[in-house]
């Protein structure tokens, strides 16, 4: 498979923050057929780089001290050939910056901001790491959606932002859905989800993994310690489920 094409604005990579990275490592492992490669603990602080037929898929990091209270989450990066000038347009747009850009040594430079209707979001600048290196097969992300509780400002902010060019794929009162370009094409979806997010769970971004067998691998999730939070259910884009990790970090698979 040929490197997926990564436009300024799209998803470029994804990454786990983990309260149990040992955990972590062997349940994805075993589930998507990782292999993983530590990076330099003074220089990345041990990052976890995971690859998938020697491709990379994905990044793993072990919380620090300072994070013991936040949930475990998997995290998505937009690309963004400038950092800084993406944490202005942020501020200006109703974003907050809650973690201002920084260098990440010869790799590239990296932030995570929330948008204007509280979504975390990543951003990554490269340099020599460009991004993931597989997409859409077996072991590897396939989609990218946001669920926020405020889908029009949610929208906006990504058009003025990253400069999004969108699609709207549903506008019923029971399905709005806005997509990053169109058809086969698209890279990213936002969906309102103002009338089912609970009260205490703010709007966010989730990762959907590809994977062969979507039964089978619930019942071989389930069997590493995950816990089926939704699904499986049949869509026009496939069969998908909702899957909470061994240490409640959650992710979608769909076949």
């Amino acid at each position: 498979m040929p490197a997926p094409e990564i436009t300024p604005g799209a998803p470029c990579w994804i990454d786990l923050m983990t309260s149990d990275i040992a955990t972590a490592r062997q349940f994805y492992g075993e589930l998507f057929g990782w292999e993983y490669e530590t990076g330099d603990e003074e220089k990345y602080g041990g990052y976890t780089t995971a690859r998938k037929n020697g491709k990379t898929v994905a990044g793993l990091m072990q919380k620090d001290a300072d994070q013991a209270g936040m949930p475990d989450v998997w995290s998505t990066y937009l690309r963004s050939d400038d950092a800084e000038a993406t944490a202005s347009a942020v501020a200006a747009n109703g974003g907050q910056v809650y973690m201002p850009p920084m260098d990440v040594p010869e790799q590239g430079h990296m932030a995570v901001f929330g948008d204007a209707a509280g979504a975390a979001i990543g951003v990554w600048q490269p340099r020599e790491m460009k991004g993931y290196e597989l997409v859409a097969e077996p072991g590897a992300a396939a989609w990218h959606e946001l669920h926020t509780k405020d889908y029009d400002t949610a929208v906006k902010f990504y058009q003025d932002v990253f400069g999004w060019d969108t699609d709207v794929m549903s506008d019923t009162p029971e399905f709005r859905y806005t997509t990053l370009g169109a058809g086969d094409s698209a890279k990213a979806g936002i969906m309102d989800a103002s009338g089912y997010l609970p009260a205490d769970v703010p709007s966010n971004w989730q990762v959907y993994f590809n994977v062969e067998d979507a039964d089978a691998s619930i019942e071989k999730a389930v069997a590493l310690g995950a816990t089926v939070i939704d699904g499986p259910e049949d869509s026009p884009f496939g069969r998908l489920a909702s899957l909470a990790d061994p240490t409640g970090a959650m992710f979608k698979i769909i076949a």
